[in-house]
């Protein structure tokens, strides 16, 4: 039997809707449910080394350490290669253990998945 999986795509830069893609996958993958990220368009800005640290909503902790709880938990996160050029960042750096993707890639993704949710 396949195991239910869900997409969850970034595409904003926006300090409060960092949370909710990367708190459901978690929450996802302790489901039993195989849970991927995918970073778009204003989304890449959080990626920039350093970005997630000086991000912070209520009481969760810095999105650096989020980012690293969904990394570790085994949840890939990919990032749009499109992306990185149209921002002008195509020779920075980002987050250690993403994975850079060709824009085909979500459509792949999108596909395999039982659902997807936007952010």
């Amino acid at each position: 039997m396949k195991k239910n999986s869900i997409l969850y795509v970034q595409t904003s830069d926006h300090p409060e809707r960092q949370y909710s893609p990367l708190v459901l996958a978690q929450t996802a993958q302790a489901m039993d449910i195989d849970a991927k990220v995918y970073y778009l368009g204003q989304g890449l800005r959080v990626l920039k080394p350093g970005a997630a640290e000086k991000i912070k909503a209520g009481s969760f902790p810095v999105l650096s350490e989020i980012i690293k709880k969904t990394l570790d938990m085994g949840i890939e996160i990919y990032v749009c290669q499109a992306s990185k050029q149209m921002l002008g960042m195509d020779k920075v750096s980002l987050i250690p253990g993403l994975k850079i993707v060709g824009a085909s890639t979500l459509n792949d993704l999108a596909l395999e998945a039982d659902t997807t949710m936007w952010f």
